[in-house]
């Protein structure tokens, strides 16, 4: 094939990746309330949201069908990629790409399962009945519910990605399990800080519910890096 088919079949990928992608928000759009049920359960019934725009929640309903969409069509989007890169890799270099996207994949939905139903509440809970003064009420938009869901989620699934890259790194001959066991003390100072940050929370039970499963995370990333 020439540079022109090349680019002719990666422009059928990109098209195909955005219909499917359109199609499933377009399925999320009119599934409102099932997707806003799944994503309002963690507040509880005892925190209360607000909208402040006239567009708000128009805007927030688009914005969610259309992660929904790209979410759900992720799984696509990786097959039709790999389809496309697979014709100019050797096998040895099929099966790994394939290895890496697929646990790729299922770290990060990992990460993302572990914050809805872990960090994102201890952290909600906290954050939201938070009061500097008893004069000041909280009123959650509901903006800034979505968007403090969307951050964490992303984060956690980052983090969970550790034993992938680690992985990654040590087929290449950039990372030995070694360096990791000697890096021990730094690694767990950095998760503890990482932790921190993605839940501040004066609560160290809260603190710890994402600082061991990470330093877990880390030790599976010295076993996967030796293996590797």
């Amino acid at each position: 094939m020439t540079f022109w088919d090349h680019l002719d079949e990666l422009r059928g990928v990109i098209i195909r990746c955005l219909i499917v992608t359109l199609v499933l928000m377009i399925v999320a759009f009119l599934f409102k309330d099932e997707v806003f049920a799944i994503l309002l359960r963690p507040k509880g019934d005892s925190l209360q949201l607000i909208n402040t725009a006239v567009t708000g929640q128009f805007v927030i309903h688009m914005m969610v069908s259309f992660y929904v969409g790209l979410i759900g069509a992720m799984p696509y989007i990786l097959y039709q990629l790999f389809h496309f890169a697979a014709p100019g890799l050797y096998e040895q270099e099929r099966r790994l790409a394939l290895r890496v996207m697929m646990s790729g994949y299922v770290m990060f939905a990992a990460g993302v399962v572990f914050s809805y139903f872990i960090v994102f509440p201890f952290t909600l809970r906290f954050l939201g009945n938070y009061q500097v003064s008893g004069e000041v009420n909280n009123l959650i938009s509901l903006e800034s519910y979505i968007d403090t869901l969307t951050m964490l989620s992303l984060m956690l699934g980052v983090v969970f990605e550790l034993p992938v890259i680690s992985w990654l790194l040590g087929r290449f001959g950039l990372l030995t399990a070694q360096q990791m066991r000697n890096g021990r003390r730094p690694a767990l100072l950095t998760i503890v800080i990482i932790a921190a940050i993605i839940t501040p929370t004066s609560d160290a039970f809260t603190l710890m519910l994402v600082a061991v499963p990470v330093y877990l995370l880390y030790e599976v990333s010295i076993l996967v890096t030796r293996k590797g």
